[in-house]
């Protein structure tokens, strides 16, 4: 298991390409690639989707794994990590199914 980052790493290595290339087409610096990579900073969804497109690579792969390394980052030291997660997995459920009936669902939760 990988996080996030280290994802990206190995993406990069996979295709042998430098830091600078990558970052170039991500339009970012290549040291916020290198701390992205490295955990020190955190990746935002569209740098995800960029990402993805310049890979050749599943989006919702990778964004499944960005937003899961967020929330075992925000979760992971809390006792009761695993019971979190099953509740929010019952609250997205009940989520969706809201939004459905009521049209559009507003949680406040920046993306």
């Amino acid at each position: 298991m990988k996080s996030f980052g280290e994802k990206m790493r190995q993406l990069r290595q996979e295709n042998k390409l430098p830091l600078r290339k990558v970052a170039a087409f991500l339009d970012i610096d290549a040291s916020v690639l290198s701390k992205i990579e490295r955990g020190e900073r955190q990746a935002t969804k569209p740098l995800v989707q960029k990402a993805a497109l310049f890979f050749n690579i599943n989006e919702n792969k990778l964004l499944t794994d960005f937003y899961a390394d967020q929330i075992a980052q925000l979760i992971y030291k809390e006792p009761s990590c695993e019971e979190i997660l099953r509740v929010a997995e019952e609250k997205v459920g009940y989520f969706k199914i809201k939004s459905i009936r009521q049209g559009s669902l507003n949680l406040y939760i920046n993306e």
